[in-house]
C-alpha cells in the first residue's frame, strides 16, 4: 500500500495560474529563494507545470492556456482571489531580495499585532505574496483586531 498523500508531498497544495509558467518560475527562484522540484513540458517544449519547494512546502503552477477556467491575476485586472502567506527566516532581507527582482512591494516590513514581522508584495503577474517571520507570541485565544484596523 502506498503513502497518502505521497511522502515528499504535503496534504494541502496550493496551485497558482500563470500565463508563463517558464518566465514565472525563474523569477519566483530569484526574487523568492524558492527552489525547483519538478519541470514539467509539453511535446513542443513549452513548460506547462512546474512545482516550487520552500523549506517543508510545496506549491504548484500551471498553465493557463491548458485549461479556459484558469486565469492569471494579469488577466482579470491584475485582481485576486488567494494570498499566500509563507513564513522565512529574514524578513527584511527577504523584502529586500524580492525588491531587487522587481517585485511590486505593497507593504513595507513591519511588526503586526499577532505576532509576525511582515511584509507584502505582487509578483511579475499579479499574485499576491505575504512573507512573515514570527518574532513574538501572542495569547491566540482572546485575539483581537485593534481599533485601527
Amino acid at each position: 500500500m502506498v503513502p497518502n498523500p505521497p511522502t515528499d508531498m504535503p496534504r494541502i497544495t496550493p496551485h497558482l495560474f500563470y500565463d508563463d509558467i517558464a518566465t514565472a518560475t525563474d523569477w519566483l527562484i530569484k526574487a523568492f529563494g524558492f527552489e525547483l522540484k519538478l519541470r514539467m513540458t509539453n511535446k513542443a517544449g513549452q513548460v506547462v507545470h512546474t512545482e516550487l519547494e520552500v523549506a517543508d512546502s510545496l506549491f504548484m503552477l500551471g498553465w493557463t492556456a491548458e485549461n479556459e477556467n484558469w486565469v492569471s491575476p494579469q488577466e482579470i485586472g491584475g485582481r485576486s482571489t488567494a494570498r499566500l502567506y509563507v513564513f522565512v527566516d529574514d524578513v527584511d532581507a527577504h523584502c529586500e531580495r524580492a525588491r531587487a527582482a522587481g517585485a511590486k512591494i505593497t507593504r513595507e516590513p513591519a511588526d503586526a499585532f499577532w505576532g509576525d514581522r511582515l511584509y507584502e508584495c505582487v509578483d511579475l503577474e499579479g499574485h499576491i505574496w505575504k512573507f512573515a517571520m514570527h518574532i513574538f507570541d501572542v495569547d491566540n485565544r482572546n485575539l483581537k483586531r485593534p481599533e485601527d484596523m
